[in-house]
């Protein structure tokens, strides 16, 4: 069992970016939580370009509509890098969308979760990962 994970929560948006903090203090899960705000600053901490690289392991909580680099472009520079291509990524989008949904599967989330349907506070998610982590062996 995994005793550490971090959290590297890639989303643009304040408001969700706090319940998502919040939702981990809520539910008494202390693995620190970074944030970066699109998929350019994520590739930077993951690939050590703003200070040492994002120890493992992670997961990457990954909202798809962003500026500058959105989470679909995002994937696919991640997984076109090996250094980091078996970063495990869950999408946690409001995009209900099947095209987005096929594309995100197809650069091999592990899972895709609409915003919309978790309890609205985000919690749900958190104990979600949590249990992920206690029973995946992650890279």
């Amino acid at each position: 069992m995994v005793e550490h994970v971090t959290i590297l929560l890639v989303e643009d948006d304040d408001v969700d970016a706090e319940r998502v903090e919040r939702a981990f203090r809520k539910a008494g899960i202390p693995h620190p939580i970074r944030r970066a705000r699109d998929g350019i600053d994520a590739l930077a901490i993951l690939r050590g370009e703003e200070g040492p690289p994002l120890e493992r392991p992670y997961i990457i909580l990954l909202d798809l509509k962003m500026p500058r680099m959105g989470g679909l472009q995002f994937l696919g520079c991640l997984r076109e890098d090996p250094s980091i291509a078996d970063a495990v990524v869950f999408v946690l989008t409001t995009s209900r969308n099947e095209s987005d949904r096929c594309r995100a599967y197809l650069r091999n989330v592990a899972g895709y979760i609409v915003k919309s349907r978790t309890s609205g506070d985000f919690v749900d998610v958190a104990s979600m990962l949590e249990w992920y982590w206690r029973v995946v062996d992650l890279p």
